[in-house]
């Protein structure tokens, strides 16, 4: 064979290899590469998750209650108190001469009463010794008549015996009156004496008051004077000192802000998990017992009826989780994080969030027939009048149309949403193959458009490329 023809040979060889390699590679050009997951059936938690502090259900500014000098402060910040137990001391030298003059003035008038009981039996005797006077000038003075009756005796005579007898009759009366204001002047002095008794309740109760008790038990959480400092007490809208903050760590709560948009989704009972910044690796079960109505502007926490201002900016909402059980390691104040759940669908149908998109079926319909192109009709007829896009949220599925793979647009109704999957009520079944990725390629993806898996990771640079 001569040298020209295998020259020939050869070219021919080229060129049909070139064909063949350049046929293969524009094949593979009109292929999607997509990453792709399946609908499968696995239990759902939805949780929101809030962040806040940790801060008792009952606590107290202990103010005071008395203005004065702090004597004596009887526990420190940290400290565990029981109810009653005495807490700071304010002098007292004032409260304490109030309360002993009037003891004096108690004792006074409770002596005045015995003297006054003692005049009253002194009186009721002269009455007694009176009656029995009057008695016997009764009898003299009835003798008297019957003789004076019968000229037995002369008229100076009996004019005696009825003075006698007119003369103990007042007396008895005057002893009678007298005992009436005996009685007058004991209950006049019990009178001053109850006063007197009832001014001193007063009294105790200022002195009492100089004297600061825990009001339950509980944890010192605060104390902001010191022994030898002045305290004043509260007057209309002027606050009084505080003397020490108590907390009740019986019941601890954490209360965290929750996004605007996630408030819906949270119930009073739901269960939650609190973890504290302070304790890694301690969670603290617990359950929402309060949700906030008014939303609170996130850069300055006022409620957006105290904000004076008029600019838009995102919003929270306050929640209360209450712990199941306290903990003495916990402490006011503590950040913690609050993760909530409010929703748990058993073995339901999930696929991943990403997958969602929003498409309008006719034209998706109308793409897959066509291999993902835009028909010939529809754009030959663009001068009609155009069709209001009716986006609907659906997925792309895997379907197999001679021997190619094409992603198909599917509309789907979708109900819990957890983390990063979402529960599908109706449009898909176990096992469907859907395409999850990657985001630069959903962004533009059609129905019908011939797609290659590669569910490879992606580079950090073709990340930034999208």
């Amino acid at each position: 064979m001569s040298t020209k023809k295998i020259l020939l040979i050869v070219v021919a060889v080229l060129v049909l290899a070139g064909i063949v390699v350049g046929t293969i590679l524009h094949g593979q050009a009109s292929v999607t590469k997509v990453s792709t997951g399946k609908a499968v059936h696995q239990d759902l938690v939805s949780i929101v998750n809030g962040t806040g502090q940790i801060k008792p259900k009952t606590y107290v500014n202990v103010g005071a209650t008395a203005f004065g000098r702090i004597t004596h402060l009887y526990v420190k910040e940290g400290d565990h108190v029981k109810a009653g137990t005495t807490l700071a001391t304010v002098e007292s030298v004032q409260p304490q001469a109030t309360v002993a003059a009037q003891q004096a003035t108690i004792a006074s008038s409770r002596t005045d009463i015995t003297s006054y009981t003692a005049a009253e039996k002194t009186a009721e005797a002269n009455i007694a010794q009176g009656k029995a006077d009057l008695e016997q000038k009764k009898l003299d003075f009835g003798r008297a008549e019957s003789l004076y009756n019968e000229k037995l005796i002369a008229k100076q005579d009996f004019d005696a015996k009825k003075a006698a007898y007119d003369m103990a009759s007042a007396t008895l009366a005057q002893r009678q009156a007298a005992l009436a204001q005996a009685i007058a002047q004991t209950e006049s002095q019990r009178g001053h004496m109850n006063q007197a008794v009832a001014s001193q309740r007063a009294n105790f109760d200022a002195l009492d008051k100089t004297i600061s008790r825990a009001p339950f038990d509980g944890l010192v959480t605060n104390v902001p004077v010191r022994e030898g400092e002045t305290v004043v007490v509260g007057i209309q809208n002027a606050g009084g000192s505080t003397i020490m903050t108590l907390a009740d760590m019986s019941v601890i709560t954490a209360e965290v802000k929750v996004d605007e948009t996630d408030i819906v989704n949270i119930s009073l009972n739901q269960p939650a998990d609190v973890s504290v910044d302070a304790l890694p690796g301690r969670v603290f079960k617990g359950h929402v017992t309060e949700v906030g109505d008014q939303a609170l502007l996130r850069t300055t926490g006022l409620s957006t009826t105290q904000s004076t201002t008029g600019t838009e900016e995102a919003k929270d909402f306050k929640v209360v989780v209450t712990l199941d059980q306290a903990s003495d390691d916990l402490r006011p104040g503590l950040s913690a994080t609050a993760k909530i759940t409010t929703a748990h669908k058993p073995n339901a149908l999930i696929i991943p969030i990403q997958a969602l998109v929003q498409r309008d079926p006719a034209v998706e319909k109308a793409l897959a027939a066509n291999a993902g192109k835009p028909s010939v009709v529809s754009a030959s007829t663009s001068s009609a009048p155009e069709r209001k896009p009716q986006p609907v949220q659906g997925v792309y599925v895997l379907r197999t149309d001679h021997k190619k793979r094409r992603a198909i647009f599917v509309p789907i109704t979708t109900g819990v949403t957890g983390a990063t999957d979402i529960e599908v009520l109706s449009g898909l079944k176990d096992g469907d193959e859907i395409v999850t990725g990657r985001y630069r390629i959903l962004r533009t993806l059609k129905s019908g458009t011939s797609v290659k898996v590669d569910n490879s990771v992606e580079a950090p640079g073709d990340s930034d490329k999208s």
